[in-house]
């Protein structure tokens, strides 16, 4: 019997190959977009691409972004799927997850409908949706909610601050309890609103509301408690949550807390929480504006707590939290003008482009997290946790073929300039960066080489998420 020589659309050959559990030496093949082969001696193919010298990741995903999402104050977002995903493409990610937000008032599959027009024919590499709850009246809790879950939205982020998003206790616990029946996984944002709302009105009534300040008011106790809580509600379901973009050591330590119980509470954090400080908050005139999100960058030392979160393993996300707005723009960061209180600048910063060269550059090669759990950061734990795993995530026969090849030595520096977003400016400017993804494939298509994309709108598809494993409760709830 004759040897069977395999033929492939594209071989890439002497691939060293790095998951969030291994790391090995492969060709990898690759047929209608998934990964078809690994080993030595496969076949042929269409296409061949040398990965000698180069390091093979999974394609990175953005599990917490947001794009084109309606606002009810005025203030627009940069980014749109089109803007967003090629800037996304050209910092080595494949798939994105923003969110379709729901207003107080208005229908949740509504939100979900008009999201999809809004992306639709636009996005360059995949995406999915996370959904916003704001408004869980018994529509949504009993109809809405349970029918997108089927249909594959199998996530939603809650608020526990600003008027017009958050939830009260009550409303929270009956989320979550929808989401322990239906098996979907909830992040949530903690911050107190009220400790927020005390400090506000103490700085306003001193004349102290320029940039800086809202870091003053949007404090780490008030970021502490409303953790604690939102753990302690959960506990009482018994369900999973996320507490998404930990910004120091006083939220670090609730989750580490809830985790050594063995409650099954995951974290994330971003790039703004290890390069920024609230010093950047204190520039002089309006520039601080820049730096405002929430929560806000904070010292040194919770920069320190951050990366040794990572380290350690109580983050199990690393995400941008890209929220991009124009500096100099009306519709932007100047919304109420050069001067304006702090409580009325939009909130976030862009991010999804550097996020991955970031995390490499500051993690990877200074030896601060192994490149293995710089996988799992970026790409494999958001795939499991989000239900796109095995799918999404991993390098491995079946999956898709989303592949990032990283020159490790190489050197660049960030300027706005030469970023794909359509933001006017980066809080990175000026970083010095060691190593960048040179190739990126998304189900096996090039979507960006040397840092330029090369794929066009509308070649990303939408993607169903599975029921995620990790949102299983531990059966343990309390008054059912």
């Amino acid at each position: 019997m004759g040897l069977v020589i395999m033929r492939f659309d594209t071989l890439i050959k002497n691939a060293l190959i790095i998951t969030a559990v291994d790391r090995f030496s492969a060709d990898i093949g690759i047929h209608g977009g998934r990964i078809t082969a690994l080993g030595r001696d496969l076949g042929e193919a269409d296409d061949i691409i040398d990965a000698e010298g180069l390091w093979v990741l999974p394609g990175g995903i953005d599990a917490h972004c947001h794009l084109d999402q309606p606002l009810g104050d005025g203030a627009v977002m940069a980014d749109d799927f089109h803007s967003g995903t090629r800037s996304a493409a050209a910092g080595g990610t494949t798939t994105v997850i923003p969110f379709a937000a729901q207003h107080k008032g208005q229908s949740l599959r509504a939100a979900v409908e008009d999201y999809h027009r809004r992306s639709e024919g636009k996005a360059f590499i995949d995406y999915a949706f996370h959904m916003i709850v704001t408004d869980p009246n018994e529509t949504v809790l009993k109809e809405e909610l349970p029918a997108l879950i089927e249909e594959g939205y199998s996530s939603f982020k809650i608020y526990m601050t600003y008027d017009d998003l958050r939830l009260n206790d009550r409303e929270i616990l009956n989320v979550l309890a929808l989401a322990r029946r239906e098996g979907a996984m909830v992040m949530v944002h903690a911050e107190n609103a009220d400790c927020i709302a005390y400090l506000a009105e103490l700085l306003t009534e001193s004349g102290q509301t320029g940039p800086y300040y809202h870091g003053v008011a949007h404090s780490s106790i008030g970021e502490r408690e409303a953790s604690h809580r939102a753990i302690s509600l959960a506990e009482l379901v018994d369900v999973p949550v996320l507490i998404v973009h930990v910004s120091g050591p006083e939220a670090i330590e609730q989750i580490r807390w809830a985790q050594n119980r063995g409650l099954r509470v995951y974290g994330e954090t971003c790039p703004q929480y290890l390069m920024l400080t609230a010093a950047d908050l204190d520039r002089d005139g309006f520039d601080g504006a820049k730096y405002v999100c929430s929560p806000p960058p904070r010292d040194p030392a919770a920069q320190e707590a951050v990366w040794q979160g990572l380290e350690t393993g109580v983050f199990q996300v690393f995400s941008s939290d890209h929220a991009p707005f124009r500096f100099d723009d009306p519709q932007g960061k100047k919304l109420h003008g050069e001067h304006a209180h702090f409580e009325h600048i939009p909130n976030g910063i862009p991010g999804l482009e550097t996020r991955l060269p970031i995390l490499f550059s500051e993690g990877v090669v200074k030896q601060r997290i192994d490149v293995t759990r710089f996988v799992a950061l970026t790409a494999t734990n958001p795939a499991k946790i989000y239900g796109l795993y095995p799918r999404k995530g991993t390098i491995a026969i079946g999956s898709d073929a989303d592949l990032t090849l990283w020159d490790a030595a190489a050197k660049s520096t960030i300027r706005n300039a030469e970023l794909h977003h359509a933001v006017d400016y980066t809080p990175y400017e000026g970083l010095e960066l060691t190593g960048k993804p040179v190739l990126t494939l998304c189900r096996g298509r090039m979507v960006s080489r040397n840092g330029q994309p090369t794929a066009a709108p509308g070649d990303g598809i939408f993607l169903h998420c599975d029921r995620p494993q990790p949102a299983r409760p531990r059966g343990e709830a309390k008054g059912f």
